[in-house]
């Protein structure tokens, strides 16, 4: 017994010392409130070339939408580009996606499958060509942008950065609790870690989708050149091994759908959880690397954001489990039963309190942003931590099974207009 006392008080000591740091970034954010894009509103910036590239796979459905977004930018429509890669489909978005304006490429490859294939394919036929954009801009087809979004990445671009990631927030977020636990996690990702990571002068990450890359780094990297099944998580991780720093616009926000059934959530989340370990395999060392020789603050975030902390949790749970076991069990005294019922609730009360308090403040702060009822918004509130939670199983099942790319169905067919009454 003394043994799991033991263990269990170092697992606290060990995510204290590893995660504290993200409390101050939500502290240093709610009391800091000034984004760095925003201390230069005033300049008149450089207006780039920019080229949207877009991978696509059977998005015939919302493909449309996003282009007509891009179309209705107040930035300078003679300096935008756009470019879909329908990859492998089987259905018409290469001709939706011609017919609303963009230059289309289509892939066959069924062995070169994913997001990253599709990218690296789309990037070598651009430099190849007669484009000279400044930069590029990575869409998903299913996604929607506010009408200043390549204007401020553009500012932001102006300060030197040569991959920029921006606010992502969600078309569906009042669907259901799937839905909003995933936008609300987005939400905090885009204000108390990216954010937070810019001011305090470290790298940010990018997550998915709505990121700018610039054309010199496109070039020396050779288009692109990351695939394992996180491929934007392995790019921010090599990023900041060679020393360079992502950046963060506030004001570029873009609406992503969110998967809304629970077998559309496990396999898309299994994938990214393969790919965490996929990226800790491939570059963990060079992270503890970069983090104990160098003192690189960017790399120990980089690995605090790939490591399974799910695991520390999980460890936790067992910890109280085998004291609950013990007491009955080999102790059999009814006060350690009692006091291991407790112990076991108080922990699953602490975890589901600190992520309520996560998912409330975020909310809070981000309530203009998040497009639904009242009565939801603070409905999922509760909900959120339910939604975290399903990621220890998940987490658990990744390790053992082989996980493939899949593609996710795409279905929510809206405008900016849309998604802005809800």
């Amino acid at each position: 017994m003394n043994l799991i006392y033991a263990i269990e008080s170092r697992l606290w000591i060990i995510f204290t010392i590893c995660y504290s740091y993200q409390i101050f970034y939500m502290v240093y954010m709610l009391l800091f409130k000034r984004s760095l894009s925003e201390r230069f509103i005033n300049r008149n910036p450089v207006l780039h070339k920019i080229a949207v590239v877009i991978s696509a796979r059977n998005e015939s459905a919302v493909i449309g939408q996003l282009i007509e977004s891009i179309h209705a930018q107040t930035y300078p429509a003679e300096l935008i580009r756009i470019y879909v890669c329908a990859d492998n489909c089987t259905d018409n978005t290469a001709e939706v996606a011609r017919e609303a304006g963009a230059t289309v490429f289509e892939r066959t490859n069924r062995n070169l499958v994913g997001k990253g294939y599709a990218l690296d394919y789309m990037f070598k036929k651009i430099l190849s060509s007669d484009d000279d954009s400044d930069a590029f801009i990575v869409f998903d087809a299913d996604n929607l942008i506010d009408r200043e979004y390549i204007a401020e990445m553009n500012k932001t671009f102006g300060l030197g950065f040569e991959a920029i990631t921006s606010y992502r927030n969600s078309k569906n977020y009042g669907t259901n609790w799937i839905s909003a636990g995933y936008s609300l996690w987005f939400l905090r990702e885009a204000k108390y870690l990216n954010n937070a990571r810019l001011e305090l002068n470290t790298s940010c990450a990018i997550s998915g989708t709505g990121f700018l890359l610039s054309r010199k780094l496109v070039e020396e990297n050779g288009g692109w050149k990351h695939h394992l099944l996180t491929e934007d998580v392995e790019f921010s991780v090599d990023s900041v091994i060679q020393g360079k720093k992502i950046g963060y616009c506030a004001g570029a926000m873009l609406y992503d759908e969110q998967p809304i059934t629970f077998r559309q959530s496990w396999r898309q989340r299994m994938r990214w959880a393969k790919g965490f370990y996929q990226v800790l395999g491939k570059y963990g060392f060079k992270l503890v690397k970069g983090t104990v020789l160098k003192l690189s603050f960017g790399c120990f975030d980089m690995l605090m954001t790939i490591f399974p902390a799910i695991f520390i949790t999980l460890l936790s749970i067992i910890c109280n489990v085998s004291r609950f076991i013990h007491s009955i069990f080999v102790a059999r005294d009814g006060h350690e039963v009692l006091l291991s019922m407790l112990s076991m609730v108080g922990y699953i009360v602490m975890v589901y309190g600190f992520l309520l308090v996560v998912g409330l403040i975020t909310t809070l702060t981000e309530w203009d942003n998040i497009h639904t009822t009242t009565r939801k918004k603070i409905l999922y509130v509760f909900t959120f931590p339910l939604f975290m939670l399903t990621y220890i199983p998940i987490a658990i099942a990744a390790i053992f099974r082989k996980v493939e790319w899949a593609p996710i169905d795409h279905t929510i067919s809206a405008s900016i207009d849309d998604v802005k009454k809800e």
